[in-house]
């Protein structure tokens, strides 16, 4: 594990080594049980790949952010599910930190890290968008609130221990009066319902749920009434966006390694599909676009590292970039395999319905291109 700059290239080797090894075996595993077992987490767990980015005072490894996503983009070729646990579990301590009591960083924020509690990003509903119209309320009597509302496609919803949820005082409109509450897995007035069916990233628990006067204390909120969206957005966003960016990079990377595979071995009217300039051609733009999002990406952690004040911006011109590159490389590398490619006995094919699910993840492309035609009317370029 990282323990200085030097040690980074056998970090690299470790995630690696995981991936075309043991991650292979849990990937044909969870396609075949649309679950992810047990095992994994605490094989993920023991191998340190939960606390990479965390600061080491907290009981993590230290890997700056941006190293912290070269390791990703590995993991990332792997099964989204394994690259979606170490994706949020590297993640959703920052967005609880920044507003966390000392109090609550012994709770909650330090648990998380270590791997003892699982805390589930939950802000997503099905009556709204994914913002300052949020409808879960809450109403609050003494010490407690009494939260009620909807929400869905939460990723592991399910088996986590807390709710990470975003909701508003009801009466309330706009980013005011918005909270962010640790909502505790068993919690009356809960229902728990387990969205399996996915076109891809199989067995990562998402979850539909109901609150029906949930009580939830209002020592688990996270800074002030009002300051729901701060946490959820502030924190947690645009580090995630360009993690997110990350992994569409790790699955083209997939992609293409599986096309140029295939590429090689696969022969017609006597000669290798390789040879074909149309075939060469397209792992040829592949390669380009791969390195073009790669950097783009580095760029925006490095800013944001810097606490450059257009990193937000920058994420989303690089999770927008990363989505539509990876759109276009997989459905080069799907077309290289042929027909074949189309059956799920190809790898190819679970790659390919995997890389669908990122262009939802952190916002919709049109989503990025809000924020960013919003920067660049402000700045007049």
């Amino acid at each position: 594990m990282w323990s200085g700059e030097s040690a980074f290239p056998a970090l690299l080797r470790e995630a690696e080594a995981f991936v075309r090894g043991p991650g292979e075996e849990y990937a044909a595993e969870i396609e075949r049980t649309r679950a992810v077992p047990a095992r994994l987490w605490e094989d993920l767990r023991e191998r340190g790949f939960l606390r990479l980015a965390a600061p080491v005072e907290y009981g993590g490894h230290g890997v700056p952010f941006s190293r912290y996503l070269e390791v990703l983009e590995l993991i990332s070729m792997s099964h989204a599910s394994v690259r979606m646990i170490v994706h949020v579990c590297n993640g959703v301590w920052r967005s609880m930190d920044r507003f966390a009591t000392d109090e609550q960083r012994k709770e909650f924020v330090l648990p998380q890290i270590a791997g003892d509690i699982r805390v589930a990003f939950t802000l997503t509903e099905p009556d709204a968008g994914t913002g300052a119209d949020l409808r879960a309320s809450v109403t609050r009597q003494g010490d407690t609130y009494f939260l009620s509302g909807r929400k869905h496609l939460i990723t592991f919803g399910v088996s986590c221990d807390y709710w990470l949820l975003f909701a508003r005082l009801e009466g309330t409109a706009g980013k005011e009066g918005t909270v962010a509450l640790l909502v505790e897995r068993g919690a009356p007035g809960v229902t728990v319902e387990a969205m399996p069916d996915t076109m891809g990233v199989r067995g990562t628990d998402h979850a539909r749920l109901t609150f029906d006067r949930t009580p939830v204390p209002v020592a688990n909120r996270l800074g002030e009434e009002g300051q729901g969206l701060e946490v959820a957005l502030g924190g947690f966003l645009t580090p995630s966006r360009i993690a997110v960016a990350t992994t569409c990079v790790g699955l083209a990377r997939r992609a293409q390694e599986l096309a140029a595979e295939h590429a090689r071995e696969r022969h017609t009217f006597g000669k290798p599909l390789a040879a074909r300039q149309a075939i060469a051609f397209a792992l040829a733009e592949n390669a380009a676009d791969i390195e073009a999002a790669r950097q783009l990406t580095l760029y925006a952690a490095r800013r944001w590292e810097d606490g450059d004040e257009r990193a937000g911006t920058l994420s989303s011109m690089a999770k927008l970039t990363a989505v539509d590159m990876l759109t276009r490389v997989t459905d080069k590398a799907l077309q290289v395999h042929g027909g074949i490619g189309y059956w799920e006995s190809s790898p190819i094919e679970r790659v390919y319905r995997d890389a669908r699910a990122q262009r939802f993840e952190e916002g919709t492309n049109e989503i990025q291109k809000t924020v960013i035609a919003r920067d660049v009317l402000r700045a007049g370029n």
